[in-house]
């Protein structure tokens, strides 16, 4: 379908990119990932998604300290990590850049070294966002994909190198190329990311967006008003 917002593309990335999972946990002010996270659920309804935003949709009652210790004991598949930077080494930083501070790392590092699938995940793509060396590394790990809000790079653990996979509509190759501060790969069937099908659009708006509303309202109203 060719009307579809920016943000179901990326929930539609990261609902593929959950196959396989089977407990997927989710940080405050992530509406994207919860996005993807439950349209993922809509076709699994197995899957387990644990969000730490608002407290009627968090399941940890003792706080993050359970979600660190369900990450200890292997009953986390896949974790969402970000950062004011994200260097070609996987490495993230989230205290300070570019002179201003931000919320700190808390427990990223823990979790991007004990659980198995870590994406990285920065809607801006820009040459001040990806860089060639963060200036604090908060965490560093090896990720299982960078989704961004124009491509999707998947990662080469035996080269440490991230590898261009698919280029989001509107973008090309050479848009990527010019907004990336890092060096990287390109795969030789790197293409135009798959666009959402009818039924993964018609699950979002009418599964995920009620999830998403109940947590994040502000972005539900802006990403699916009218529709």
């Amino acid at each position: 379908m060719d009307s579809y917002a920016p943000e179901e593309l990326l929930a539609c990335v990261i609902a593929r990119l959950l196959d396989g999972a089977r407990h997927a946990a989710v940080g405050a002010s992530s509406p994207i990932p919860a996005a993807g996270c439950f349209l993922r659920k809509s076709v699994d309804p197995a899957f387990r998604v644990s969000l730490q935003q608002r407290r009627e949709s968090n399941p940890f009652t003792e706080g993050s300290r359970e979600l660190f210790d369900l990450a200890g004991q292997g009953r986390i598949d896949v974790f969402f990590l970000g950062g004011a930077q994200i260097d070609g080494e996987g490495a993230i930083n989230l205290v300070r850049a570019e002179g201003r501070r931000f919320p700190g790392s808390f427990g990223s590092a823990y979790m991007y070294g004990v659980v198995p699938r870590t994406i990285l995940f920065r809607e801006e793509h820009s040459r001040r966002t990806l860089v060639p060396k963060v200036e604090f590394v908060s965490a560093r790990g090896t990720p299982a994909a960078l989704l961004t809000g124009k491509a999707l790079f998947s990662w080469q653990a035996d080269k440490r190198r991230f590898r261009l996979e698919s280029v989001h509509r509107g973008h090309t190759v050479q848009d990527i190329g010019e907004n990336t501060g890092f060096n990287y790969d390109v795969s030789p069937a790197c293409a135009e990311t798959l666009r959402p099908s009818a039924d993964e659009l018609q699950a979002i708006r009418n599964k995920v967006r009620p999830e998403i509303a109940a947590n994040y309202p502000e972005f539900a109203a802006r990403v699916w008003s009218g529709k």
